[in-house]
This record gives structure tokens, sequence and C-alpha cells, in this order.
């Protein structure tokens, strides 16, 4: 549900609605797209979409089994942090993927798996 904010102007007497922030997560081949909330990992994403992500760690980026490739709308994510890509080199991952529980949602997002 939107929230409420009371609304500027004259007399401010009346509610107007804030639209709720959503990322859209379009998860290929598969289609399905899912809608979450900003600062959402794109680990929990997939896992909310249904799709199986390999993991072996606990979310913190050591196993790098959870590599996505992002399609559409990677311009301007943060920049892969000196952990991660360790992390990919120790595990001989490809350096075109990104590690899902790394990834902060804050935009909308087309990804893919190799495992998919």
């Amino acid at each position: 549900m939107a929230a409420k904010q009371p609304k500027a102007g004259a007399g401010g007497g009346g509610l107007a609605y804030l639209p709720r922030v959503q990322h859209r997560i379009r998860f290929l081949p598969s289609e399905r797209t899912i809608e979450v909330a900003p600062g959402t990992t794109l680990l929990d994403a997939a896992r909310e979409a249904g799709l199986p992500v390999a993991q072996t760690c606990t979310g913190e980026g050591v196993c790098a089994r959870c590599g996505m490739r992002i399609l559409q709308g990677g311009e301007g994510l943060d920049a892969e942090s000196p952990a991660e890509t360790r992390a990919k080199a120790r595990n001989r991952v490809d350096e075109n993927l990104r590690l899902s529980c790394l990834i902060l949602t804050d935009r909308d997002l087309t990804v893919t798996a190799p495992y998919w």
C-alpha cells in the first residue's frame, strides 16, 4: 500500500499517495519477473522467483557459486570489490559474472546464470 503524506499546497488539508519504490528483476531464460524492495540481494530475488541458485556459503561472497550475468541495467552498479574479485579467481568463476549475494538491487535488472 502506498504511503500517505501531507499534501503540499494551500491549506495542506488533503493526503497524497506516494508510489512504492520497487525494482523489477527479470530472469532469463525463464522469463520470470518479480518486483523487490531496494536493497534486496539478487540472490534473494532469484529465490523469491523460485529459481535455484548454487551456494555453499551463507551469502557473504566466499564460495562464489552464485554468479549471475547482468544482461541489462548493470551500468552504474557498484564496482566489484577486491573480495569479490579474489573469491571469483579462487573458485575459477567467469570474470563477467557478478556474485548475486553481493549485488543489492537499486534499479531494474535483467540477469541470467550459467546453470539455468
